[in-house]
């Protein structure tokens, strides 16, 4: 078994039965794309645009933490489908729990949930959600389809409450007592205020939120998400730029997001406008970047001061990758966030809130399927395997291995540098983005699928099934691929 020659691999109780069907390492019989992927490619081409397509996955053959594809390549997958997978590829555990007859009536005729669910709903949430809510007040769920629709309704939500708010003097004590205006009926029909009112979302800088409309706006991590496509006049705030090693920056780095901070507040005492303030606990898109617990505390204290809500990203971030079941939970809140949207690993999405902010009518916060009955079935048994201790532990473990190779690999290779994280959910820069780009493509050559984000940095993101015996493979991969770079 490949190692890495400056980690000891330690002992791990978690060893679920898909491990024992994965290959023993990583076989690579074509160049990536192989031939066979090609060849889709073109097909697909004719349909959908292809050009982003890395590979085609072979959905029967790929198990555990190895993505088989078309012409028969294993890699070993950190990347999981942008932190998608929780337990890995044909997961026994969950095939047979979508297997079930009970199932199969959800996937052939799927509900419009929101005016006619099946009878089996109200206990499907019942044994899903209540299991991972963020904070006990955070105790509705809106279910929808991505990440990106979870913040649009989160969005609107958000909007909607501030609204209401000014149209009951300040205090909403009954959401129906101070009904819309004609005015307002009017004028929301030409897009215009009173009853489209100018509110803004206050994102930051680097941030990824989604690709749709509303959430483009808040989006800021790379040009091509936003280029020709309308925004709001939205603001931002910056988010910190930390120096690494941290413990050889404490002053800087604190003095930094003092910064961002009092540039956050001076733009919610000046901008009357905005109605939430939202963030991702660790950047993703953006470059993985990160901030302290106390940076976040800040932006707490400062939407309560300004009384704008505060929503969480966590559609990235969520499902124990950081070591916690919600990253915002390593944070220390004496008040938890206004909103936590999800998606991603959970496989299904949404966003949890509480009962103070329902709409005032029903259907303002709607869609055809809200959402799929099917997805929630997975949740269900993505919490039920999660229950076991041993999987916290070995994210902590496995993460534990990672940096500390990836340290160890930074000071043997000075092109790489800022090796940051926390569980799996680890980066780590290259001096330009050429290396970061031919890195990420020998990697895959040599049966490792990893990811890029940001400039120059590459990212981490395997399942909660991946172990350091999956960790050492990778950075000994790393670490022969490093070589040819420097």
């Amino acid at each position: 078994m490949a190692s890495c020659s400056c980690c000891a691999i330690p002992t791990t109780p978690y060893n679920p039965p898909v491990l024992a069907k994965e290959p023993a390492a990583p076989l690579v019989n074509t160049s990536i794309p192989g031939p066979q992927s090609k060849a889709l490619s073109e097909r697909m081409g004719k349909w959908q645009d292809a050009r982003h397509v890395i590979l085609f996955q072979d959905a029967d053959k790929s198990i555990g933490n190895y993505i088989v594809d078309a012409d028969g390549n294993a890699l070993l997958d950190v990347y999981c489908h942008i932190s998608s997978l929780p337990f890995g590829y044909n997961n026994p555990e969950i095939i047979e729990t979508v297997s079930q007859p009970s199932v199969y009536k959800h996937l052939a005729q799927r509900p419009a949930i929101g005016v006619m669910p099946t009878t089996e709903w109200p206990d499907m949430l019942d044994a899903t959600f209540t299991k991972i809510l963020p904070h006990p007040s955070l105790n509705c769920v809106f279910t929808s389809h991505t990440g990106s629709d979870a913040n649009e309704f989160a969005f609107k939500t958000a909007c909607m409450y501030k609204m209401q708010k000014i149209r009951c003097g300040g205090t909403i004590t009954n959401p129906t007592e101070n009904p819309f205006s004609a005015e307002d009926m009017a004028s929301c029909m030409k897009n215009m205020p009173p009853g489209s009112p100018d509110f803004a979302i206050l994102s930051f800088e680097g941030a990824f939120h989604g690709r749709t409309f509303g959430c483009l706006s808040t989006t800021r991590s790379k040009a091509i998400h936003k280029l020709d496509i309308p925004a709001f006049n939205w603001p931002t705030a910056p988010f910190p730029k930390l120096k690494y090693p941290l413990e050889k920056f404490v002053a800087e780095n604190k003095a930094e997001e003092e910064r961002c901070l009092a540039a956050l507040e001076k733009t919610l005492a000046a901008d009357k406008r905005v109605a939430a303030v939202i963030i991702e606990p660790i950047q993703g898109e953006g470059g993985d970047r990160h901030a302290s617990p106390a940076f976040f505390q800040g932006i707490r204290t400062l939407t309560k001061k300004y009384d704008v809500l505060f929503i969480v990203d966590e559609v990235q971030t969520g499902f124990y990758t950081t070591g916690h079941l919600w990253a915002h939970q390593a944070w220390g809140l004496d008040c938890p966030p206004d909103m936590v949207t999800f998606s991603k690993k959970c496989q299904a999405a949404g966003f949890f809130y509480g009962k103070h902010l329902l709409p005032s009518h029903p259907y303002r916060n709607f869609n055809t399927w809200m959402g799929d009955p099917i997805r929630t079935v997975v949740l269900r048994r993505i919490v039920e395997l999660a229950e076991n201790p041993a999987v916290l532990e070995n994210v902590k473990i496995t993460g534990k291995f990672i940096l500390d190779g990836l340290f160890a690999l930074q000071a043997k290779y000075p092109i790489i540098s800022a090796t940051r994280g926390v569980g799996t959910f680890c980066a780590f820069d290259f001096d330009t983005v050429d290396h970061r780009n031919q890195f990420v493509a020998a990697m895959k050559q040599k049966g490792v699928n990893c990811g890029g984000c940001g400039e120059q940095s590459v990212r981490l993101r395997p399942s909660l099934i991946f172990t350091p015996k999956h960790a050492a493979i990778f950075l000994h991969t790393a670490d022969q691929v490093l070589a040819s770079l420097h």
